[in-house]
């Protein structure tokens, strides 16, 4: 199961502004998108989920669902992402179709070990910086939190950094061990920022196959 290293993490004020947030991404490139609205009740997100997935099934994107695990599995969608407040990632794994993925948010060593336990395809890692979207997701990690949790996990399994990541952070993170990232912000502001989000990545996966081959 590949995780793409690029997830788009939605913003927007109203359901409409989501949606054409999504759209953009989508044409700009967004291999996957996590569909965010904290402000909506289960009945309206669930409305906004199965126009988001119009959209994302229009340009073969994936789209990850944060927390409603039950609107995944309805929708279809291609995974569910579990923040640290949401159901247990084993229970939910007896609620969702076993070809949909699941990602866990953590914060610590002890987070990702828990997580590894649990049957996820993908830890989401941070906050790296302090952002809008991070106020209550647990220390800011930067560089060196990255490093410190990447070389004791020794894991197949992915690791996508978020919080507050720009363009110009990626080299220094995927040098940590990390595998790929989780913006929001900055792609929001610009979507042409996804195309060099992912020529960055994609740059970091050419260099690794070179030196695994000499």
């Amino acid at each position: 199961m590949i995780i793409p290293k690029l997830h788009y993490i939605t913003q927007g004020n109203t359901p409409k502004e989501i949606l054409e947030n999504i759209q953009k991404a989508c044409a700009s490139g967004a291999e996957l998108v996590q569909l965010k609205d904290e402000n909506s009740s289960e009945k309206k997100f669930l409305k906004l989920a199965k126009e988001a997935i119009k959209i994302t099934s229009h340009y073969q994107t994936r789209l990850i669902i944060s927390g409603h695990y039950k609107i995944a599995k309805d929708i279809k969608a291609d995974g569910v992402h579990l923040e640290k407040t949401d159901a247990c990632p084993t229970l939910v794994r007896k609620h969702i179709y076993p070809w949909q993925t699941i990602g866990g948010t953590a914060n610590t060593l002890e987070d990702c070990e828990t997580l590894l336990d649990k049957s996820i395809n993908y830890i989401s890692l941070g906050p790296f910086k302090a952002s809008e979207i991070t106020n209550n997701t647990g220390s800011i990690l930067g560089l060196k939190g990255y490093t410190a949790i990447t070389d004791v996990l020794k894991t197949p399994i992915p690791m996508v950094g978020f919080g507050g990541i720009t363009t110009t952070d990626v080299g220094d993170i995927l040098e940590t061990g990390i595998s790929g990232i989780a913006v929001s912000t900055d792609i929001t502001l610009n979507f042409d920022n996804i195309k060099v989000f992912n020529q960055l990545l994609s740059a970091s996966l050419t260099k690794e196959q070179r030196y695994t081959f000499k």
